[in-house]
């Protein structure tokens, strides 16, 4: 056959710890029809302040793969919510090869057409809160790539029409495909007068969706006679695909003739008539909906004289007719993204009669519900029961009904098909099923009422069971719960939800309470950061003794809104927020950083100097709230005003040095028990909140850190100088001149203007 090439890329991005599936980076990538095979380039490279990162240390890189929807994973192998079926998916993981980069190659063959996902993330660190800024980051990176390679003009097979076939001795096989149409019921494929070297000597493969495999549904032609292979309840609205391939070693040319026979379930004692008008071909009730997809009573294509096709009676089973009933649809209503709810006609009660079972679809459209939870809810009326002991299964199965062919069945599982069981009976009236990341297409629910004996179940006779039936579609699975939040994630044109689990809890639903925190360690952690606030209150006072009126403003606002920031920044339950989160965040920013600032200009002393240096203190509160705006997690946010602060403060220290010829402050008890101390507090709490700081230890790390800053201000915080009552008016020179005055003890920078005498140095 003659292959095509399609090659697709994805831009990089930066992979996250694992922490919960909102953490992770998807991909998103579509595989025609028709594909052989499929090959995923996944480059991986470090990064580290702009460069390659060859000093970051190497760390494992996992990779899920899945057909149809995202993978639904658990790396950290928590306990999933209850009634959740956990769809299976293949996992890689990276190692790396090169100091900064490292390349995997993950190929499959015959991929299934359609929407493929791939999942990355690193995993879990331990959870260290890091400045933003302080260091340069070692970031990892993923691209994958898809490269797939796909057969063009493939033979399509018409049903109950025959193709011949010659296999040059060069040939392995043969590829065809047939289209199955919806309430089919088997597909049969026959290989019809094969002549070769050594009888028959052809394998027979049939596969749904995709060009058949090694382990596919198989049949030897040489041990069989006649060379039929029979697929029951096969997919409704896919190709089918049909290899036939020779046996290795075999001389020779091999001619042999292929034909398809699909059996229509609304007539299960006859196949699929050829020539019929299209209105006719399927002849069913008009509850069984529109078939859709090909329409087989249209004329096949001419076909050349060399080519005999002509209709071949097949004979069709009569069992295949029981597993075929009138299926009811659903009103799909869509109340917001994956928020969707789908309703019964005549419902929500379903009447399910001991003869039949009843029928519904649920359609998931392509690409828009596969990010979000398929919910089914079964509630039996015991009252409807008349005393029997009843019980209603039901199987829920993907693209194909599957009702079972003899009565006492319970199982929804066959060679080929694999569903989810639910049931419901007097004792346990009500049965939940929850499918996280559910593939598209249709859903079929099949109801079936038997009745239990003493040796198994049984035909229920004269007993109609009522049934409440609710399906709906939700983005995360009981909105996470109260210790969780559902956050809706976009990749490219691709949206899907995720819970985003706090206090301990894990899990996909955030029902994993292995490392949860109890209610009386989150009141600790609580009480600890903001109670831990009220040691502001000591530098308050001071400042309030020494006349530092807005500085002692500024302190109060600071504790103020610290205390009722961490109070609704707590991640469990015991939570108070008296304003928005984000105001609340901004004015604890904003008053730290404001603290930092008033302190320093305060030890600066520069009304002296400056007159009016309250500009200053305006001039910084404006600067600070456009810097928090920017970005309120950068390093230099905090940095830049301090040093910008120290820098006023060391220039004016300096200029008093110089003209007083002396050290300033001069008295060593000023450097020995005050500035160096709170000096000492500050680098401590600064030391502890850049470096140590966890999320396991942030309460008691971070209450340290309000207990320090708030000590290190009241060692930092200069006394205010009170003029001395024995000091009268000095005499004014008459005459042309000026007069300075120097004030010692302002000069010295004395704790208690009465410990020392007071001179007034006058100079004309």
């Amino acid at each position: 056959g003659l292959f095509v090439t399609d090659y697709f890329t994805r831009t990089p991005r930066k992979l996250s710890p694992f922490r919960s599936f909102a953490s992770i980076e998807l991909f998103h990538f579509h595989i025609p029809e028709d594909t052989v095979i499929a090959v995923w380039n996944l480059i991986t490279f470090k990064e580290q302040g702009g460069t390659f990162g060859d000093q970051c240390p190497d760390r494992s890189i996992t990779v899920y793969f899945r057909s149809g929807a995202p993978s639904v994973i658990n790396p950290l192998h928590t306990h999933f919510p209850r009634d959740t079926a956990v769809p299976g998916s293949f996992a890689l993981t990276l190692t790396w090869t090169l100091p900064n980069r490292t390349t995997g190659v993950f190929n499959v063959t015959s991929p299934l057409p359609g929407d493929w996902f791939l999942a990355a993330h690193l995993p879990k660190d331990e959870g260290k809160i890091s400045v933003k800024g302080l260091y340069e980051e070692c970031q990892y990176l993923f691209q994958p790539q898809l490269i797939v390679q796909r057969l063009v003009n493939i033979p399509v097979l018409y049903p109950g029409h025959v193709t011949e076939q010659s296999m040059a001795p060069h040939n392995r096989s043969c590829l065809y495909k047939v289209f199955v149409p919806s309430y089919t019921s088997q597909v049969l494929v026959e290989v019809l007068r094969c002549r070769g070297a050594e009888g028959c000597p052809l394998w027979l493969r049939v596969r749904a969706k995709a060009p058949p495999l090694h382990n596919s549904t198989t049949l030897d032609c040489r041990e069989h006679t006649p060379c039929q292979l029979a697929q029951d309840l096969p997919f409704w609205q896919h190709w089918y695909y049909v290899l036939v391939e020779k046996h290795p070693g075999v001389p020779g040319t091999v001619s042999f003739q292929v034909t398809v026979q699909l059996t229509d379930c609304s007539r299960p004692s006859l196949a699929r008539p050829p020539f019929l008008p299209s209105s006719a071909s399927m002849n069913m009730p008009h509850s069984f909906g529109s078939t859709g997809g090909l329409v087989l009573g249209d004329s096949p294509p001419p076909t050349s004289p060399n080519d005999t096709k002509h209709p071949v009676p097949i004979p069709v089973t009569s069992h295949a007719g029981e597993r075929c009933w009138p299926v009811r649809p659903t009103l799909r209503n869509e109340l917001d993204t994956f928020s969707v709810h789908f309703y019964i006609f005549f419902g929500p009660n379903v009447s399910v009669p001991p003869d039949r079972p009843a029928v519904f679809v649920i359609n998931l459209l392509p690409v828009l519900d596969s990010g979000g939870v398929l919910n089914l809810e079964l509630r039996l009326n015991v009252s409807s029961l008349c005393g029997e002991n009843v019980t209603v299964f039901g199987c829920l199965n993907h693209e194909v009904p599957l009702t079972s062919g003899d009565n006492t069945s319970v199982t929804c599982e066959t060679e080929s098909l694999a569903g989810f069981l639910l049931s419901v009976n007097a004792t346990a009236s009500l049965s939940r099923l929850r499918i996280p990341y559910p593939q598209t297409g249709s859903w079929y629910l099949s109801l079936r009422s038997l009745c239990a004996t003493e040796h198994g179940f049984e035909p229920c006779t004269n007993v109609t069971a009522e049934v409440y039936l609710r399906a709906y579609l939700s983005p995360c699975i009981n909105d996470c719960g109260i210790y969780g939040q559902c956050k809706l994630l976009r990749t490219n044109n691709y949206l899907y939800a995720a819970c985003e689990c706090k206090a301990g809890w894990n899990g996909w639903g955030c029902t994993d309470n292995a490392e949860a925190f109890s209610y009386g360690f989150q009141l600790l952690s609580t009480l600890l950061l903001c109670l831990s606030n009220v040691m502001f209150v000591p530098p308050v006072a001071i400042a309030v003794r020494s006349h530092y009126l807005l500085e002692a403003a500024v302190y109060i606002f600071t504790m103020f809104f610290s205390t009722f920031y961490h109070a609704c920044d707590q991640p469990g339950i015991v939570v108070f927020c008296i304003m928005e989160y984000d105001v609340l965040q901004f004015c604890d920013f904003l008053g730290s950083l404001m603290s930092v600032w008033v302190t320093v200009i305060a030890m600066a002393r520069l009304q002296p100097i400056v007159k009016q240096a309250s500009v200053l203190y305006l001039l910084g509160a404006m600067l600070l709230s456009m810097a928090l705006q920017m970005d309120r997690h950068g390093l230099w946010n905090l940095l830049g005003p301090s040093l910008f602060a120290l820098g006023i403060m060391a220039v004016a220290w300096t200029a008093r040095t110089i003209r007083r010829r002396h050290c300033y402050p001069p008295t060593w008890k000023r450097w020995a028990f005050y500035l160096c101390p709170g000096a000492l507090i500050a680098a401590a709490a600064v030391l502890l909140y850049a470096f140590v700081e966890t999320e396991e230890n942030y309460f008691y790390i971070h209450s340290i850190w309000h207990l320090l800053i708030a000590g290190s201000v009241g060692f930092l915080l200069p006394p205010r100088a009170k003029p001395s009552r024995r000091l009268g008016p000095l005499p004014r020179r008459k005459g042309c001149g000026y007069q300075l005055c120097v004030n010692e003890q302002e000069e010295l920078g004395l704790v208690d203007p009465a410990v020392a005498s007071i001179n007034s140095i006058c100079t004309s």
